[in-house]
C-alpha cells in the first residue's frame, strides 16, 4: 500500500513471480486510465503482458464472459506458468480471480484494486465468482490473491458516488467488529485514508482467517447487510444501485431486523443510518422501486441452507452474530420500511 505504485508494478510483481507471461484483465472504464502505465511497468521488468478489456459494469460478470477471457488467454499463449492481474474495482477483481482459479485448473492471481470498496473489501479473502440469471456470485471459487497492490493515488480519479460507496463496507466492518472505528468515522480524514484502509483489511483478514472456506458461520458475519443488499441489486438488474449503495440499504434493513430480533438499541440504529447518510449513501428505496422483486430474489441467497434462513444481526455496534430466528416475514417487514 502506498502512492505511485502503478509505475512500480513490475518491480513489485518480480519479487513474487519468475514467470514471464501474464494477462491483465480490466474494464472499459479503468483500462484507458491505467492500462498503459501497468503494461509499461511490467514490460520494463521483463514481463510479457496481454491486456484483456471487458465492458464495465456488473453485467459483464458472467460465465460466458469468463469463458471468452480464457479463450483470449489461450490465444495469447498463456500457460500454467502464467499469472493473472485484475486491474479494476470489485467486478474486475471477482471475474479475474475466477478466471485465475479455473484457467488450466488454477494459476496465480494479483489484485490491483482501483476503488475504495475493492481495497477495503473485495480484494481481500479470496472469494471469486460470476453471476447467473438467478443471483449474484452463485458460481465461483475461493482463490486467494498471491499479491494485492493498493495504489492510493488511483482513488483521486474516482467519481464522488463511486468513492462514497466504499464507505458502506467500511461502516459494515465497524458495525460488526469495531465500535471505536464507527465513532471515528464521524470525523474521518479523507486526505489520509491509509490507516483507515489498513484497519479494514485487518478486520476482514482476521474474520476470514477463522473461517476461510465459509463453513463455520464466522465468515458469514461479513455479509451483514448483504442478504437484502444483493437482492436489491438483482431487483434493480444491477443498474439501479452500485454495490455499496445496495449494501447501505441492506444495512438499514438488517438494522431494522436487529432491533426486533437482537436488541439493537434504537439510538444505535439511528446513528448507523445517520452515518450512512453522511457519506451520501441511500437509506431509503425510491417509492416506485419493485419491492416484490427484492423479496423474490432472497430465495437465491447463498447464506440460506436447506431452506433455513441464516441472517446476520447486530445486537450492538461493534458486534454481530448469525441468527436462525429471523423469518421471511421479518425480512419482508424490513424491506417494506425501506
Amino acid at each position: 500500500m502506498g502512492s505511485g505504485l502503478l509505475d512500480q508494478i513490475g518491480e513489485c510483481v518480480r519479487k513474487y513471480f519468475a514467470r514471464k507471461t501474464c494477462a491483465i484483465i480490466s474494464d472499459t472504464n479503468i483500462a484507458p486510465l491505467f492500462g498503459e502505465r501497468v503494461i509499461n511497468s511490467l514490460t520494463g521488468a521483463g514481463f510479457q503482458p496481454t491486456l484483456i478489456t471487458i465492458p464495465a459494469g456488473e453485467q459483464s460478470k458472467t460465465l460466458e464472459q469468463a469463458g471468452a477471457i480464457c479463450d483470449q488467454m489461450i490465444a495469447a499463449g498463456l500457460d500454467r506458468q502464467s499469472f493473472v492481474i485484475g486491474l479494476g474495482g470489485g467486478m474486475v477483481g471477482d471475474i479475474s480471480g475466477f478466471v485465475a482459479a479455473i484457467f488450466l485448473r488454477g494459476i496465480p492471481h494479483v489484485q490491483i484494486p482501483t476503488t475504495l470498496l475493492a481495497m477495503v473489501d473485495s480484494s481481500i479473502g479470496g472469494k471469486t465468482g460470476v453471476n447467473t440469471s438467478a443471483g449474484k456470485n452463485l458460481i465461483g471459487a475461493v482463490h486467494h490473491p498471491s499479491l494485492v497492490i493498493d495504489d492510493l493515488d488511483v482513488l483521486k480519479t474516482l467519481p464522488r458516488r463511486e468513492f462514497n460507496q466504499g464507505f458502506a463496507e467500511i461502516i459494515k466492518h465497524a458495525i460488526i467488529a469495531d465500535a471505536e472505528m464507527f465513532d471515528a468515522l464521524e470525523d474521518v480524514d479523507l486526505g489520509n485514508l491509509a490507516p483507515l484502509i489498513r484497519r479494514n483489511i485487518e478486520i476482514k483478514f482476521k474474520i476470514v482467517a477463522k473461517d476461510e472456506l465459509d463453513r463455520t458461520g464466522e465468515r458469514a458475519l461479513l455479509n451483514f447487510g448483504h442478504t437484502i443488499g444483493h437482492a436489491i441489486e438483482r431487483a434493480g438488474d444491477y443498474r439501479e444501485f452500485l454495490h455499496g449503495e445496495a449494501v447501505s440499504l441492506g444495512i438499514v434493513g438488517a438494522c431494522t431486523i436487529s432491533t426486533k430480533k437482537a436488541g439493537l438499541p434504537r439510538d444505535q440504529r439511528d446513528a448507523i443510518v445517520h452515518l450512512l447518510s453522511a457519506f451520501e449513501l441511500p437509506t431509503q428505496l425510491p417509492p416506485d422501486f419493485p419491492r416484490e422483486k427484492i423479496f423474490n430474489a432472497l430465495k437465491f441467497d447463498k447464506k440460506f441452507e436447506a431452506g433455513k434462513i441464516r441472517f446476520v444481526v447486530a445486537p450492538k455496534i461493534g458486534s454481530a452474530r448469525l441468527s436462525s430466528d429471523v423469518t421471511m416475514e421479518d425480512i419482508r417487514e424490513a424491506i417494506d420500511k425501506l
